[in-house]
């Protein structure tokens, strides 16, 4: 826990009591710090409580003796409609901060990597983490990845944070500065909490705010908003802004091509060998986390032993048991076609499992993967919308649960064994309608997987 004795003669109301706010409700307790904690469900509040927390409701409190409302990132404070206790705060003038800005302010000294983007954000965060560590360099990984701000580790001068930051939580840092901001990517997404895509953007570049001479921008550069905001950073004097770019020589930057990283000055890494980060979408993802540990100082021979023991994330392509030649893999974390896409894009021969509660436009836009799919297995709610949209297009059977379409997978490539193959868990679908959560759902699929007769366990223990 981190400790926010700094922050004596403070007083805070913390709003959301999830994983963030009650780490944060008991390092401001733990700290001697007056705090009000509110959450809108009944159990946030008990939880709360039970730790020592003072419950009150936000709107009914004296803001004229609150230092800054600390909000959960993921409740609006502005759009689509903020929530009053947010409003009460602004009409007080008391900043509306995060947890990840009062790490910042309990921990001045210690190094931050940032990382932000629309995909690929978990992946690059941890990976960036394990590399560090592997080199023997006190490193923390957490922020919307993991555990919590508060919940780290004090690390002081000799440390740094590795932190996955998400629009949300930028626009609600004031102190906060990365030594090492990496923005992957953009594309369209949560409109509806910054108006538009100009507000999406502008809110994931507040990354880059407070960088001083000699810190470094690590920016992909493959989308036209990521190539604006490059040249808005490489236009600041005294920062290194590194442009990564897939398939294509980049000057001054790190990219990939021809299945190998090539960095700035043309050392070159084989990058063919390393399972755990499939696709190009993670190749992306590996040469940001290369240019951002070579900014940091670590050695080249470190961050590729670093890159070819890294283990994966549960739950993002992770691959967990293998039969023969046919590779069970676990990407229960692809909720949507988007992310579908990604997992389709980086495997040939599939049987691919796939349906739950469906999000808009279903499956349709994956129609240019399926040349792929050996043959598709569908489960949950959304198991007639899918077969409508396959029809004439992708053979498939109606599975009904995971556990039928699992056991249909098994016997067809045992039954066709047509060489290398994958059965791949990739929904395009929330978990809802069977499952308490994607990770509920993940985690049922590895321990069928590898109870299945002749599995041969892959990645980490569950």
């Amino acid at each position: 826990m981190i400790d926010l004795a700094v922050l004596r003669g403070s007083s805070f109301v913390v709003l959301g009591l999830a994983r963030s706010g009650l780490a944060t409700v008991r390092a401001l307790i733990a700290a001697g710090i007056d705090c009000v904690a509110w959450d809108d469900k009944e159990d946030g509040r008990r939880e709360a409580a039970a730790i020592g927390a003072r419950i009150a409701d936000p709107t009914t409190v004296d803001w004229s003796k609150i230092s800054a409302l600390v909000i959960s990132p993921g409740i609006p404070n502005r759009l689509p409609k903020p929530h009053p206790a947010a409003v009460a705060a602004r009409a007080a003038g008391k900043p509306l901060i995060c947890d990840v800005e009062l790490l910042a302010r309990a921990q001045p000294a210690a190094r931050y990597v940032a990382v932000t983007g629309t995909n690929g954000k978990s992946t690059t965060t941890a990976l960036i983490g394990h590399i560090i560590q592997s080199a023997g360099v006190p490193c923390q990984v957490g922020g919307n990845i993991g555990r919590g701000a508060l919940d780290l580790a004090p690390l002081e001068a000799d440390g740094i944070y590795v932190l996955e930051l998400s629009s949300y939580q930028l626009e609600l840092l004031q102190t906060f500065r990365a030594n090492v901001a990496v923005w992957l990517n953009i594309t369209p997404d949560h409109i509806d909490r910054h108006g538009d895509m100009a507000g999406y953007v502008e809110a994931k570049a507040h990354i880059f705010e407070r960088q001083k001479a000699g810190d470094c921008a690590v920016i992909g550069i493959d989308d036209d908003y990521s190539r604006a905001i490059f040249e808005r950073m490489a236009a600041r004097p005294g920062i290194a802004a590194v442009p990564v770019a897939l398939e294509r020589p980049i000057a001054g930057g790190v990219s990939f091509r021809a299945g190998m990283l090539v960095d700035a000055d043309g050392y070159r890494v084989d990058f063919s060998d390393v399972p755990t980060l499939p696709g190009d979408h993670n190749a992306q993802n590996a040469a940001c986390a290369w240019a951002a540990c070579r900014s940091l100082g670590v050695a080249r021979e470190k961050i590729v032993e670093g890159l070819k023991t890294y283990p994966g994330l549960p739950h993002r392509q992770e691959r967990v048991a293998s039969i023969g030649n046919v590779v069970y893999v676990n990407d229960s974390k692809a909720t949507n076609a988007d992310a579908t896409a990604r997992a389709l894009s980086s495997y040939r021969d599939i049987y691919w499992i796939l349906g739950g509660q469906a999000k808009e436009g279903g499956v349709a836009p994956l129609a240019p993967y399926f040349d792929r799919i050996r043959h598709a297995f569908l489960i949950g709610e959304a198991t007639e919308l899918f077969a409508s949209q396959l029809d004439g297009k992708l053979a498939y059977t109606r599975c009904g649960d995971l556990k039928s379409a699992l056991d249909a997978a098994y016997e067809r490539s045992r039954r066709e064994g047509h060489g290398a193959a994958v059965v791949l868990l990739s929904p395009a679908c929330a978990s809802w309608d069977q499952w308490k959560s994607y990770e509920h759902r993940g985690d049922a699929f590895r321990a069928m997987a590898r109870a299945l007769p002749g599995a041969q366990m892959l990645g980490r223990a569950a």
